[in-house]
Order: C-alpha cells, then sequence, then structure tokens
C-alpha cells in the first residue's frame, strides 16, 4: 500500500522525555525545549528520520527546531543531508518568527513579576533576539536554493501567529505567493492561544490571515484544536490543508480538534507525530487507530470511516508535504494480523485501523529505492547512529544540568502567569 505520511514533526532523534521535559500544558512545557542536548544537525536529524523509516514511513514533514536564523542555512543542509541518507521524503519547514518569545501579550517582561530579581537578571540574557523579516525570509529562500534533491520540498515555517508579528506574516504571504513556496504554521493548539489570538485580532485571527493573503492552497496549519466552525468553512474555501495531531494536542492538555466534524468540503485533514506519539514511539500506525477510535462519536453509524482515515493520511499527507501520493509503497505484513482470522473477507482498511503497529512494516519503497527490507533499514545503521548522537547528548549533561533549574523557574513562572488569566 501506500505508506502514510507523517505530515507535521519535529525530528526528535532525542525524544523529550529522554532529556527530561515531561508533558505538560503546552506553554509550560516550552520552557523544558532547553534543556535539548546540543548535537549534530545531522545525526539528529538521521535518528529520526530512520526511526519513521522503520515504522513504514516514508515521508515527513519536518519542522525544524532551531531558532538561530544565521545558523539556520547550514543546519538545513545537514537536516537534507540526512534525509537524502535516510531515503526519505522530506518536507522541511524553516522556522520563522518575531515576536512575544516566552509570554503571549507582551513577552518575556510578562513573567518578570513571577520571578525573584536574581533569576530574572540570571534568565534574562538569553532572551532571543530576532532578524527583520526580511532578513528571515532570505535565509528560507536561500535553504531552498542550495537543495537538490527531488524528494525535499522546502516550505516557510512561521511558527504560529502568536510568535509573528503583522509584518512578518504579511511578508511571508508576499513571499508565497510570489515564490509559490507552501507554508507550514502551527495555529491554535490551545486555549490560551485562543485567548490571546483573539484580543489580538478582534476579527478573528483566521480573518485576518485570509485578509493578507496568507490562506491558500499552499498552506497547511498543524493541530488547530481550538478552530471555530466558521473558521473551518474558511479554510476549506481557501483550499488550505489541516493536520491534526491527536496524540501530541492530549498530552499537553491542548484538547481535541474539531476533526470529526469537518464535512466533506472540507478542509481537508492530514495526521502528524509532532514528535510525541501516543506511546512516544513515532508509530505513526497506532496514532491512525487512536484518530479513528477518537472522532468516532457515539451514534449507531460512524461517519468517521476508515477510508476517511487513509485517505487524510496518504492523498492529504502527501499534499502537505508536496509529493506525489502513490508512488512509495510500504510492504504490511498482514497474515500476521489476521492470523486467527475466521473469515477471509474482512475489509483490510479496518483490520489496519485495529491491529496495525509499526512492527507489521516489512519493507518500504520511496523514489524507487528500498530503504527498509525484513524488518531491517537498508541504507543506515540505525543503533550505531543512536549510540552517538546518544554519547553527544550525554557529553552535553553537566550544562543541562546547570540549565535545569533555570527551566524549572521559568516554568513555575510560566504556569503562574497564564494561572491569572
Amino acid at each position: 500500500m501506500p505508506p502514510p505520511v507523517n505530515a507535521h514533526d519535529h525530528g526528535y532523534g532525542i525524544r523529550t522525555l529522554d532529556f527530561g521535559n515531561a508533558d505538560d500544558a503546552l506553554e509550560v512545557w516550552i520552557p523544558g525545549l532547553r534543556l535539548r542536548p546540543r548535537t549534530e544537525p545531522y545525526l539528529e536529524a538521521l535518528v529520526a528520520f530512520s526511526r519513521l523509516a522503520q515504522t513504514g514511513v516514508g515521508a515527513t514533514m519536518h519542522c525544524h527546531n532551531s531558532l538561530n536564523i544565521d545558523r539556520l542555512v547550514d543546519e538545513a543542509g545537514a537536516v537534507m543531508r540526512a534525509a537524502c541518507d535516510a531515503g526519505i521524503r522530506l518536507a522541511l519547514s524553516c522556522p520563522l518568527l518575531d515576536y512575544d518569545p516566552w509570554a503571549y501579550d507582551g513577552g518575556p517582561q510578562r513573567l518578570r513579576p513571577y520571578l525573584d530579581p536574581a533569576d530574572w537578571d540570571d534568565l534574562s540574557g538569553s532572551i532571543p533576539s530576532y532578524a527583520p523579516p526580511s532578513v528571515q525570509i532570505s535565509a528560507a529562500d536561500a535553504v531552498a536554493a542550495a537543495n537538490t534533491s527531488p524528494l525535499i520540498d522546502v516550505q516557510y515555517g512561521p511558527i504560529g501567529p502568536q510568535w509573528c508579528s503583522n509584518a512578518l506574516l504579511e511578508a511571508i504571504a508576499e513571499a508565497s505567493h510570489a515564490t509559490g513556496r507552501r507554508i507550514h504554521m502551527h495555529l491554535l493548539e490551545s486555549p490560551r492561544q485562543r485567548q490571546w489570538l483573539d484580543r489580538r485580532f478582534p476579527q478573528g485571527v483566521v480573518r485576518y490571515l485570509d485578509e493578507i493573503g496568507f490562506l491558500s492552497p499552499r498552506l497547511a496549519v498543524a493541530h488547530g484544536v481550538q478552530l471555530r466552525p466558521d473558521e473551518l468553512e474558511l479554510l476549506a474555501a481557501r483550499g488550505v490543508q489541516l493536520v491534526s495531531n491527536p496524540s501530541a494536542n492530549l498530552r499537553l492538555r491542548s484538547g481535541v480538534a474539531p476533526v470529526a466534524t469537518i464535512p466533506p468540503s472540507g478542509p481537508a485533514f492530514a495526521f502528524g507525530l509532532d514528535g510525541t506519539g501516543f506511546d512516544d514511539d513515532q508509530d505513526l500506525w497506532r496514532e491512525l487507530r487512536l484518530a479513528h477510535l477518537l472522532h468516532g462519536g457515539r451514534d449507531l453509524t460512524r461517519t468517521f470511516t476508515a477510508g476517511r482515515v487513509f485517505d487524510a493520511a496518504i492523498h492529504v499527507g502527501a499534499k502537505v508535504v508536496n509529493a506525489p501520493a502513490n508512488e512509495d509503497l510500504v510492504l504490511v505484513d498482514y497474515a500476521a494480523l489476521v492470523a486467527d482470522s475466521l473469515m477471509d473477507d474482512l475489509d483490510e482498511a479496518e483490520v489496519l485501523l485495529t491491529r496495525m503497529t509499526a512492527a507489521h512494516a516489512k519493507a518500504l519503497y520511496v523514489g524507487g529505492q528500498e530503504i527498509l527490507c525484513d524488518g531491517r533499514l537498508t541504507r543506515v545503521d540505525f543503533e550505531a547512529a543512536r549510540a552517538e548522537l546518544l554519547q553527544q547528548a550525554r557529553a552535553d549533561l553537566p550544562r543541562l544540568t546547570a540549565e535545569r533549574g533555570r527551566v524549572t523557574k521559568l516554568a513555575a513562572a510560566t504556569r503562574a502567569y497564564y494561572a491569572s488569566w
């Protein structure tokens, strides 16, 4: 069958729990990303992409994690090289942001009253500064110009409207229109984002994005947990795709996206792991099962069908990563799934959504090349790459140990700030 597409992810070679960032409410969880070990971008991406390929996923949307525009071209080049070595298709979303770091509605200064003066002095030195929109967009364009692989698509990646100025959002809309380059953006993930964006954009953030020409078939938005029916209608009318991330939204207490209520007219939706997954194992098959059950409803007749799930995972996912939907192949050990079946006419899609896991993916072909055979990667020594990545990460433990205290204080201040809303 065509392999499912992981339509929203962050390429975590070392997963967040492994560096001490346990699940929490999204805004409180974000400071824990400061504990990410300093490792080679190539190795981090190679392990992440190889982990996906082992599960039978042949394409992924990688929202790059670096926020340093000066390093973007070099880091993106390393990520693209890792995708080529692993053999998977890659959509690379180049991060763009310039607004309200640390806290919505005012940025770091909003957290100052919730920190001891000494702690504020210690932390304030790490407040980020941002390059002008034109510089950031030029860096993303430079990444695209350096891409030579037909299996890779470079996209603009505004992190989310809450972290982008109006000037940056408008510049991205113009650049996308001029170049035809796609945009991939987080949108309305948490309840706090809904509250803040409603205040910042009285007409509604989705309506504002439409006014500046941001909404088009070149745009995919991730999460969309807080989207309202009228906003879904507008996204559908403009041809925007929505990428749902059920596990991540549950783990970070953002809620459940209104995917089950989306009518056949759209918007078209896909699924992504967002670097987490239900069992923290990057198993997209389990993620599809969760989505199928989560949106099944309570009626006598199921409207959120297996067909809709696989159409989302394969065809819409391919559109999000700007790739063909039927040129790749994953071979599934279907006999193992039905070994005890008494009937020989079971619906294959229902069987897959009930029992399929990464362990049943036995071979994967991407762009005509075999990258998984008999459950083993053919191009990458995954265990050797993983061991080297862990060695690099452990070498950074002294810095992480010192940083952990700062993260704890910043997370506590963040929780206190939003608790006052």
